[in-house]
């Protein structure tokens, strides 16, 4: 009788495996198309565009740690356990690049035996 129940379990796990790759390919396809959309008509706008993306793949990362590490069975602390040191660690990528972007143009220009580049004062309105 165990034999059966544990016949029924596989079963289940491989239908829930499958179902997830069809929702991720499902995902990465609107991702792809929304890309050549835009690569030959412009639309939508690249900042939009880019931001379609991030949601995607980070609706994407949660439902493969939500699926795969079992967490959308697990209790909220659990889960905020393992999904909080992931976002922190998300938001420390973006802040060293732009730290290291913001540093590569202070470089540029400060860049010795360039002219420093200064915008010129308004000139004010003679009557």
């Amino acid at each position: 009788m165990a034999h059966s129940h544990s016949a029924h379990d596989k079963d289940a796990q491989v239908k829930a495996i499958w179902r997830t790759f069809w929702i991720l390919l499902i995902i990465t396809c609107v991702e792809v198309g929304m890309a050549f959309v835009h690569l030959y008509t412009g639309f939508p706008s690249k900042l939009w565009l880019n931001a379609l993306f991030i949601i995607l793949t980070l609706f994407k990362a949660f439902y493969i740690v939500a699926e795969f590490m079992h967490l959308k069975h697990e209790v909220k602390n659990l889960i905020m356990s393992i999904l909080m040191p992931l976002l922190l660690f998300v938001w420390f990528i973006i802040a060293f690049l732009a730290d290291g972007d913001s540093w590569k143009h202070m470089r540029r220009d400060l860049t010795p035996g360039e002219p420093v580049k200064k915008e010129a004062p308004a000139q004010p309105a003679h009557h």
